[in-house]
């Protein structure tokens, strides 16, 4: 019979989103043999699957950039990263020597986790709602033209709603619904759609109702802390921008240490397994927020703390300002 030959790499990363896709090439850049997982048929993560429209403004040297041109270039940077996608990693075991076992196909030297939140799923519009009505809700805008021409209602009051709304104003007659009168998102984006003809915030509302009627929607709201209070609008698709659930569960399975259902890292990204790192908005520790160029610096935390632990013999080679 002939002997299964397991696949052998310096690093595996499990999650192909931004903060994964820079670990991998930062990996590359330092000679690491480098293998990636994902669960979807796709890099990009979230940003690919809900908002490649996005334009992200946070990230260093752009001012402003569509989710799906920062996944483009940051893939264009992975030139030696195996990716394995459509493949979600059940299983991690550990050997005597402390290399991990990957789904008993894959031993690799060191584990990266940049999951994000995880399996996630949109938090759905909390109504009854029909085969045909639900036709007309959507929970992404991969698509903006769908959407052009006609009343659309956007649900939510945080930077998702709001960069929809401002994208679709140039097309389409735009409703901004929130529970609250403030908005979580860049104050800068809610001056700019208050000063839009065809932009308008209803705060503080929920929606209470749904009905379809000759392919159009009456959207029934309820005005927060009033109960006799309610408007009705007529539009023809809605968009729920109320965020995601997130599932760890496979992470407490592994035996790793989570903290409000995020990972617990060192200084060093390092988590409390042997050789299990992690980065990005999986992770959890004083003072962090969830942005896209933190995780970059998370990333290259995490790939020289692999780095001196796999080879203390080797000097590497930062790029840096100090002289």
């Amino acid at each position: 019979m002939e002997e299964f030959l397991m696949e052998k790499y310096d690093l595996a990363i499990i999650g192909a989103g931004p903060i994964g896709l820079f670990a991998a090439s930062f990996a590359n850049l330092h000679g690491l043999k480098t293998i990636s997982f994902d669960a979807l048929d796709e890099v990009g993560g979230q940003i690919n699957m809900l908002y490649p429209q996005k334009e992200i403004k946070d990230v260093p040297a752009f001012s402003s950039i569509k989710g799906k041109k920062l996944v483009s270039n940051l893939l264009k940077q992975n030139t030696k990263t195996n990716f394995l996608l459509s493949h979600k990693v059940k299983n991690i075991s550990f050997s005597d020597d402390n290399s991990i076992l990957i789904d008993n196909a894959y031993q690799v030297k060191s584990l990266l986790i940049a999951t994000g939140l995880g399996a996630f799923k949109p938090k759905t519009l909390p109504l009854a709602i029909n085969a045909n009505e639900k036709s007309h809700i959507h929970y992404s805008m991969q698509h903006p033209e769908v959407f052009a021409n006609k009343k659309v209602a956007i649900l939510g009051g945080g930077d998702s709603a709001l960069d929809w709304a401002l994208e679709l104003s140039t097309t389409s007659d735009v409703f901004l619904i929130h529970r609250r009168n403030e908005f979580r998102g860049l104050e800068s984006s809610v001056t700019k759609l208050k000063s839009l003809k065809n932009v308008e915030l209803l705060t503080p509302y929920l929606p209470k109702d749904l009905h379809l009627i000759d392919n159009k929607m009456e959207l029934v709201l309820h005005k927060v802390g009033n109960s006799d209070e309610f408007i009705t609008k007529d539009i023809d698709e809605i968009l729920v921008a109320y965020g995601f659930k997130s599932d760890n569960r496979q992470l407490r399975k592994w035996g790793i240490k989570l903290e409000n259902n995020l990972i617990s890292v060192s200084q060093q990204m390092h988590t409390n397994l042997p050789n299990v790192y992690a980065v990005g908005d999986a992770i959890t520790y004083p003072g962090r927020v969830p942005m896209i160029a933190l995780g970059f610096g998370e990333a290259q935390i995490a790939i020289s703390s692999i780095m001196q632990k796999l080879f203390p013999e080797k000097t590497m080679t930062f790029h840096s300002t100090s002289i």
